[in-house]
């Protein structure tokens, strides 16, 4: 995994950047790590909990839902290899749409908002309670919830 270390500032707010000349206390952070890998090195969501995640990303990224760029960057095709070996590209790519929905929909209307925003876009827990207007620290709760239910969809045991 690729480390990008930077020092923050601990504010009332949380970890921001340090400011040139000011002294106070701070942490090293590593900017590069996603929230779901955060959580899951300090114990707050299990193996399989983030085995989901990491599964519903993926997902989302081989369906190609976030927003594209010019350059359409395809990968080397490996026969037969994978669960969806067999399939073209732009079948594989409506295959992981479906798991990607099927996910998100056995997860439900409530959860599914915390769980894209972390897992999908890579939002920080704070900043989605914030987004979604939740009180502070009860986003935790639901996404473990969204998980669970998202692991139920992959059969992860």
């Amino acid at each position: 995994m690729k480390q990008v270390l930077e020092e923050r500032e601990l504010t009332a707010e949380g970890p921001t950047r340090r400011k040139a000349g000011r002294r106070g206390r701070s942490v090293t952070v590593n900017v590069a790590e996603s929230p779901l890998s955060w959580l899951h090195a300090r114990g707050h969501l299990s193996g399989r909990q983030f085995d989901a995640g990491e599964r519903l990303r993926a997902d989302w990224e081989f369906a190609q839902l976030s927003p594209g760029v010019t350059m359409r960057w395809v990968p080397v095709r490996i026969k037969g290899s994978g669960r969806d070996a067999g399939l073209s590209p732009t079948e594989r790519q409506m295959a992981a749409k479906q798991r990607y929905e099927g996910a998100v929909a056995q997860a439900g209307s409530g959860l599914s908002d915390i769980l894209w925003r972390v897992v999908c876009a890579g939002e920080g827990l704070p900043d989605a309670e914030k987004a979604l207007a939740w009180p502070s620290r009860s986003g935790k709760l639901v996404l473990k919830l969204a998980l669970d239910r998202v692991a139920d969809f992959y059969r992860i045991v």
